[in-house]
């Protein structure tokens, strides 16, 4: 184990401290200013830094996120005076572990920094277990051209877009070409643009200084400058706010950018790799995303293929999986049967490899042997069989032309859109009084109880509306229809959501609950469907 280092001005302090830590059987090293640590962090690293946080020549706090540019996994405790708990909140801001207030009990202050050295010996575990395993798995021809891709495009410092369905694996992409780059030294920074509130975003890009906005008490450094040297993966790009996405160009365009009320310009010395589950030439078109920067990030476009077409890997993945959950559990590794195998190979996985990857964990805690039959399998995946097997057996649905089920702001007697274009009949908004020569009948859905999500889900029969939008498809092309995708995607979003919200009495936060899917997600589809109106 490394050491402990201790960096007070203090001499009493730092001697008491280390011999507390040396009595407890941790090796302690001390320092009097930050100088003697960043000249020695430039040779080694500890376990554990425990730093006061207001010394001559220096702050505390600058010295965290210094090291957490270069070891954000390093613990780092910041000891304050009681006076100084502002500052402390800063620390916690700025990625500090914890921090204790002068004077402490030394005692309690063993204990913290125990913890401190537990949670990174866990950390230094993780990050040896993810080097021995390999970052991407994959035999199929479609995986092999990503993992070609990436070693051609890892030595260099070219922009990289990953496209691909949400689960796919998009963030492993970028990790690999990061890991494999002349950055490898450096940071790797992710952020979710969808996932963080529009208002906080731009600060979170780019930082800002003490007093740009309310609760602003100290400056703070962005993703932009923890990326220094390293990568910046910007995850669903295409959900970035159009506002935002001029000063992304910005930096994109020159290399500098501006934290939040400052002055003074910025370079950034970080190589972008973005991502999106979304059509960003039909965003561009929309009026939702700027072109000039989409063509900024489209340098060179890397499609991340979907689990239901690389089938061949789904094997591969099960094992890897599996022993990869029974080693976090501490259990024997479970195996599935041949026939079970073939029940997952012929399911959808609509969420793709982390849908799979959860469907392993479940597994390895839910199954009762070490060896998984079919029955052993979760509901939904044991439905989805059944309906394989039976599949000729189940009512066929009534021939009709115009299949619809009408947009709730349209006529429920008329299955056309303003321009001639038929809607589609999901049969998911609720409260939908269809006429018979407009519905094709759906078999009644059944109920099972998911032990993975603890609930009852409605399972329908894939041979009533899947049918539907199959011929519903057909008619749009024969009809030359632009962007079906796009159109097919919308009018059923917005069948969806306007069920849900229906539902929940227009409650937006219940609707997207019971969706699944994320707060700010569905006020953004609710706008981009002009469903305010």
């Amino acid at each position: 184990m490394k050491p402990i280092w201790v960096i007070d001005d203090d001499q009493s302090i730092r001697f008491v401290l280390e011999k507390a830590l040396e009595k407890a059987g941790l090796p302690a090293r001390s320092f009097s200013n930050i100088r003697e640590v960043q000249a020695a962090l430039s040779d080694e690293s500890p376990q554990v830094l425990v730093s006061d946080i207001r010394m001559p020549g220096g702050s505390g706090i600058e010295l965290l996120q210094e090291i957490k540019r270069s070891q954000p996994q390093l613990p780092v405790i910041i000891m304050t005076a009681y006076s100084d708990l502002d500052s402390a909140v800063s620390a916690f801001q700025s990625g500090a572990f914890e921090y204790l207030s002068k004077p402490f009990d030394l005692e309690k202050a063993v204990e913290l920094i125990q913890r401190a050295v537990d949670e990174s010996m866990r950390e230094q575990d993780i990050e040896e277990a993810r080097i021995d395993t390999p970052e991407l798995l994959g035999q199929a021809p479609a995986m092999q051209d990503v993992f070609r891709a990436i070693g051609r495009l890892s030595p260099s410092q070219v922009t990289v877009l990953i496209t691909g369905e949400s689960g796919s694996g998009k963030e492993l992409v970028a990790q690999a070409l990061h890991r494999h780059s002349p950055r490898a030294n450096g940071p790797f920074v992710a952020i979710n643009t969808a996932a963080i509130p529009r208002d906080l975003l731009e600060s979170e890009l780019f930082g800002h200084e003490r007093g740009a906005f309310t609760g602003a008490q100290t400056s703070r450094r962005g993703r932009f400058e923890q990326a220094e040297g390293g990568t910046l993966f910007l995850d669903e790009i295409g959900d970035m706010p159009y506002e935002l996405q001029t000063r992304l160009l910005r930096v994109l365009s020159d290399g500098h950018f501006y934290r939040v009320g400052g002055h003074n310009p910025i370079k950034a010395h970080v190589r972008v790799i973005a991502a999106t589950h979304q059509n960003l030439e039909n965003r561009v078109r929309d009026g939702l995303f700027r072109e000039d920067l989409f063509h900024r990030l489209n340098v060179i476009r890397l499609r991340l293929p979907a689990l239901r077409e690389r089938r061949e890997d789904i094997v591969l993945l099960v094992r890897h999986f599996l022993l990869k959950s029974a080693k976090e559990l501490g259990v024997d590794a479970k195996r599935l049967s041949d026939e079970a195998l073939i029940t997952l190979q012929n399911y959808p996985f609509p969420g793709n490899v982390r849908e799979l990857e959860n469907v392993c964990h479940w597994l390895t805690v839910m199954a009762p042997g070490l060896t998984v039959d079919v029955k052993d399998l979760p509901p939904e995946l044991q439905q989805s069989s059944r309906l394989a097997q039976s599949g000729s057996s189940m009512p066929a649905p009534a021939p009709a032309h115009r299949i619809a089920v009408p947009d709730m702001h349209e006529s429920v007697g008329d299955a056309r859109t303003e321009d001639g274009m038929p809607t589609i009949v999901t049969g998911l908004s609720a409260g939908a009084n269809l006429s018979a020569s407009h519905a094709t009948t759906v078999p009644p859905s059944h109920e099972a109880t998911s032990p993975m999500t603890g609930s009852s889900t409605p399972v329908v029969a894939a041979e009533g509306w899947e049918a539907i939008v199959a011929r519903t498809t057909r008619e749009l092309l024969h009809n030359g229809q632009p962007e079906v995708m796009d159109w097919l995607n919308q009018r059923f979003e917005r069948a969806v959501i306007q069920a849900a919200l229906e539902f929940t009495h227009g409650r937006r936060i219940e609707a997207a609950v019971k969706l699944g899917i994320g707060r700010n997600t569905i006020t953004r589809k609710i706008q981009d469907l002009g469903l305010d109106d």
